[in-house]
């Protein structure tokens, strides 16, 4: 909890934090967490986009080991709390330290990852940090430009990176016994049901679109409403045609997060609105049909108001089910600690789902106060802290007897 306090000290502004991808102040928090790695008896590297990774040796020597990856991201929303990402990178690198501490011999590495962009609030990519880690980076995200025109190419050079080397930097995944994240909660389901931890099932699958709304601007004072093509009322009517469309189906959630308008005069029919719609639910089929009802109705309110308007798809990932035999293990850990095993949904994305793609996930959450997350009011107690660390510490030693060799 301390080492939260201290990262939370490295911010891009002053008065609240945020961590960007290729910032001094990312840069900053990953060395401090270096030397914490190092401090545990790791191996400390980054590779080529800038992810930081801890090795923790298996005990083994003289012959290939598969490897065990544990971690989450260092990188924050803007305005953040300090515990979304870095608590999960802080929880396995405790893990790591009670295994040297208790010279726990293992017959497997534990990677220990923190990944350098999650969040995606420089250059709007999801997991490029763990997509590359993966290499299932699009090239295409290397073109991606942030609000002063760099690319996201030319900000891995800033930090000593290399966008030519992500292909040939792809890890190995063949002897790889899985990906396992904690992470707070960021939903008030674990708070409700008064126990500190619990095990993720599924993570929602997310659609991601820019709608854009075009009527014609005019005089607020002399344009008859009879003759008006409002790009923002027709914008007004699909917001709460989304919010309506969300809750008539069970698991649904569906936001509006940002609406721009032009010419954003108080005396001026605004000529055009744009709107980001994210969609988000664990079933790809359902996500996928709520999608295309909501283009239908964008259609509908944009005929009827004679305004036009086009809906551009900008990034999806699908739902990821948490493999059963390592959620399988890790429930057996939070039993272990005599915590009844709750399962739960994550509506949040997390580094997991590209890992999820080449490699067996599981996740654990973390009770948060109030179900609050992205906010500087974000809290997890550290009762609730010892508890997962706990469950990380028995995590990894049913892991080791279940990969020891058959003599």
């Amino acid at each position: 909890m301390e080492r939260c306090d201290v990262l939370a000290g490295h911010s891009e502004e002053p008065g609240r934090l945020t961590r960007r991808y290729g910032t001094p102040a990312l840069r900053a928090a990953q060395e401090v967490t270096a030397g914490w790695m190092r401090g545990a008896g790791m191996a400390v590297h980054r590779d080529p986009i800038g992810n930081l990774i801890g090795r923790y040796p298996a005990s083994t020597e003289g012959r290939e080991t598969p490897a065990l990856l544990l971690g989450s991201h260092l990188d924050t929303v803007r305005d953040a709390g300090q515990y979304d990402g870095a608590l999960g990178v802080l929880v396995a690198l405790a893990a790591v330290q009670g295994l040297r501490d208790g010279d726990e011999h293992l017959p497997f590495a534990v990677d220990v990852v923190a990944f350098a962009d999650e969040e995606g609030l420089r250059f709007h990519g999801a997991y490029l940090g763990s997509r590359a880690f993966t290499g299932t980076l699009d090239p295409a995200a290397l073109s991606l430009r942030d609000v002063d025109g760099i690319t996201f190419a030319e900000a891995i050079r800033s930090v000593d990176g290399d966008p030519d080397a992500l292909p040939a930097a792809r890890v190995d995944f063949s002897d790889l016994l899985g990906y396992v994240e904690t992470h707070i909660e960021q939903g008030p389901v674990l708070e409700a049901l008064a126990v500190p931890i619990g095990v993720v099932s599924a993570i929602a699958g997310q659609s991601r679109l820019d709608v854009r709304f075009g009527g014609e601007a005019g005089h607020a004072g002399t344009v008859p409403m009879t003759r008006r093509r409002d790009a923002l009322c027709a914008a007004a009517e699909f917001v709460l045609t989304v919010e309506a469309a969300a809750r008539e189906r069970a698991g649904v959630v569906a936001t509006v997060g940002q609406i721009t308008v032009e010419p954003g005069a108080r005396n001026v029919v605004p000529g055009t609105a744009a709107l980001t719609l994210d969609v988000r639910h664990e079933d790809d089929a359902v996500r996928d049909a709520v999608v295309r009802h909501l283009e239908l109705r964008a259609r509908e309110i944009a005929d009827r108001r004679d305004v036009e308007v086009a809906c551009r798809p900008v990034g999806a990932s699908n739902g990821v089910r948490c493999d059963p035999d390592l959620s399988a293990v890790l429930a057996r850990a939070v039993e272990a600690v005599g915590c009844p095993v709750r399962r739960l949904l994550s509506g949040a994305g997390h580094d997991a789902v590209a890992l999820a793609a080449l490699a067996p996930v599981a996740m654990l959450f973390v009770r948060c106060a109030g179900g609050i997350s992205h906010h500087p009011a974000e809290s997890v107690s550290v009762e609730d802290v010892s508890v997962a660390i706990e469950v990380m510490d028995h995590f990894l030693v049913a892991m080791a007897h279940r990969s020891l060799p058959v003599a």
